[in-house]
């Protein structure tokens, strides 16, 4: 989300085009570990459920898919940042990625 938001502030037509790819290909990243997850959970009994520690979020959500931290912090908008300056955006990234440092 974080690139997808940024490319329509950012000036540079090529520069804005990398963070559409960038943003596309993390969206995925998010589809590829939902898969996981979902092929891992799907068979589980109610007591392998529970014992896994499952339990909560079975609760809020049965087997279905919901974006969450491991403290089990749903996701939400300050996962990602979009500040309208290209330059502090683009720095923001690096520091987010840290994959580039």
């Amino acid at each position: 989300m974080r690139y997808l938001s940024q490319r329509f502030t950012m000036p540079n037509r090529m520069a804005s085009a990398v963070l559409n790819d960038v943003g596309t290909e993390e969206l995925a990243h998010l589809e590829l570990v939902s898969t996981i997850v979902h092929q891992l959970t799907r068979n589980l009994s109610m007591e392998e459920i529970e014992k896994s520690g499952f339990g909560p979020y079975y609760i809020d959500h049965t087997v279905g898919i919901w974006p969450q931290a491991a403290g089990g912090v749903p996701f939400n908008a300050c996962e990602f940042q979009s500040k309208g300056d290209p330059i502090t955006d683009l720095f923001e990234n690096l520091a987010a990625d840290g994959a580039f440092l």
